[in-house]
């Protein structure tokens, strides 16, 4: 039986340019992979593993059975085809997302495994094939084989580089995922059309015209059709839902989170109870309207800081807020209320270390990705930080959720007992027991708290919180560990809601 004759080698330009497009296209899925999900299954460690350990089970996968194809057919036969099936793919993402990410919120790691594949393993897999198959054809012969597969895996790397930086640097800030991988997919669907027309293979054209216009169709019922979405902020998907039982009231979602409630005319009026309770630790360390100089952790909708303007004008209020998307939502929500509020688009940590020693009455931690305050705003590192802020009398509020049996939130406390002397938590009954969870607003400072202050002013508000320190406290908090910039498993202690 005579061998196979052997494929003509592609021109160097036309092997490079196809290796560098399927790479450069993986890495954009997968950095959109992880916005489209997020709505569903929330930013976490859990999330971006799940997105990156099927990503490279995908390029394996496609790596392994492109290498045997090669092998078996001509590659110049299937590497147009592809393209195109990995284009069309690509545009499926969104709406199959979509559709499963209804099913799946709230999920726990098998959800998010599932989720995670959907959005990225099949056309990461099929775009894999593409550069095992062009380093057969370019096999001349084996003298030259650690020259071609050597330059070909390095042109692979620059297009997986060349992607990351564009997607996470350009295309993120200029357009929603949908549209990011609608383009993608457009493109690579041209360039298989063209390819397999430059082969001189029009077979696969046929069907494959039938995938693209059914991918476009799909793709473009998700892009201009209903979405989850009112803004794609840099890090947020981001809706605006106005309160039913009361017309200036407006709620502000990121992802799978209730994370603002303002009332377009009354900044006083607090909705969520976390939010009575620091409003309620400010009406005590600053009564009858004194001037109050606050630092603000995470912006949200700035309901607090609103507050605080309205009702102590002339005091300070510096908010930091890393999503400049959510910084323009929130400016639309209320009037501005003057310079009393000064807004900083910049990292919590970042920004908190740029703040001059004692400047502040109170700190206030209120940042979230998800259900977790990110890791690096947990640590006894940036607790010091605080406090390094923070007058002699300031207090530092800290707002956490966790639920039972509520590992995260005992592990913050015992962080904020390593720095602080005197601490305490506000919460429902069912968070102070550990019963039901929620969340819970940590309470440090130098000196002594003023709790019963703080427990008369909310029973002035009505609100059903109660106050947890001294040995209760301790007792709740037993032997957790305390988190620091070297070890601060957030994502594994902390338990979401189901």
């Amino acid at each position: 039986m005579t061998s196979p004759q052997r494929a003509t080698a592609l021109p160097d330009w036309l092997a490079g340019a196809l290796v560098f497009l399927a790479s450069a296209a993986v890495l954009v899925l997968e950095i959109v992979g992880l916005r489209l999900v997020a709505p569903y299954i929330g930013i976490t460690l859990e999330t971006s593993s799940a997105i990156i350990g099927i990503a490279l089970a995908a390029i394996a996968a496609g790596a392994w059975t492109g290498g045997r194809l090669a092998d078996e057919t001509d590659p110049r036969r299937r590497l147009g085809l592809l393209l195109i099936a990995g284009g069309a793919l690509i545009m499926l993402v969104p709406p199959v997302v979509a559709r499963a990410g209804q099913e799946l919120t709230g999920a726990g790691a098998g959800g998010v495994l599932l989720l995670a594949g959907l959005a990225v393993f099949a056309p990461a897999a099929v775009l894999s094939a593409v550069p095992p198959m062009v380093v057969k054809l370019q096999l001349a012969s084996l003298s030259k084989t650690g020259t071609v597969v050597g330059r070909l895996s390095g042109v692979g790397t620059l297009g997986a580089i060349a992607g990351t930086f564009l997607t996470g640097f350009v295309l993120v800030a200029i357009a929603p995922s949908s549209v990011i991988l609608v383009a993608t997919g457009g493109v690579l669907l041209l360039c298989g059309a063209g390819l397999s027309f430059y082969l001189h293979e029009r077979a696969p054209i046929r069907p494959a015209v039938v995938t693209f216009l059914v991918g476009v169709l799909i793709a473009g019922l998700t892009v201009f059709g209903s979405r989850l979405c009112d803004v794609e902020t840099r890090y947020h998907c981001a809706r605006v839902v106005t309160d039913p039982d009361r017309s200036t009231g407006q709620l502000l979602l990121l992802d799978t989170l209730r994370h603002s409630y303002v009332d377009a005319a009354d900044p006083t009026y607090l909705e969520f109870n976390y939010v009575t309770a620091i409003a309620s630790l400010a009406d005590v360390i600053a009564p009858a309207g004194e001037p109050l100089a606050t630092l603000h952790i995470g912006g949200g909708g700035l309901t607090l800081p609103r507050y605080l303007a309205a009702t102590r004008p002339g005091g300070r209020n510096v908010v930091l807020e890393i999503d400049p998307g959510v910084a323009e939502i929130a400016q639309g929500l209320q009037p501005p209320t003057g310079p009393d509020l000064e807004l900083r688009v910049v990292d919590g940590r970042v920004g908190l270390g740029q703040q001059a020693e004692e400047s502040f009455d109170l700190v206030v931690g209120d940042a979230f990705g998800g259900l977790s305050v990110p890791w690096h705003l947990t640590t006894r590192e940036t607790v010091q930080e605080v406090r390094r802020a923070l007058r002699p009398d300031g207090v530092y509020a800290l707002n956490v959720i966790d639920y039972p049996p509520g590992d995260f939130a005992r592990a913050e406390i015992a962080t904020v007992m390593s720095v602080f002397d005197h601490v305490a938590v506000i919460g429902t009954a069912g968070a102070v027991d550990m019963s039901v969870g929620g969340n819970y607003v940590i309470l440090a400072a130098a000196q002594e708290l003023p709790l019963t202050e703080i427990a008369g002013r909310l029973d002035q508000r009505g609100s059903l919180l109660q106050i947890l320190a001294g040995d209760e406290l301790a007792q709740l908090v037993a032997d957790s560990p305390v988190l620091t910039d070297d070890y601060a498993p957030v994502d594994q202690l902390l338990t979401p809601y189901r």
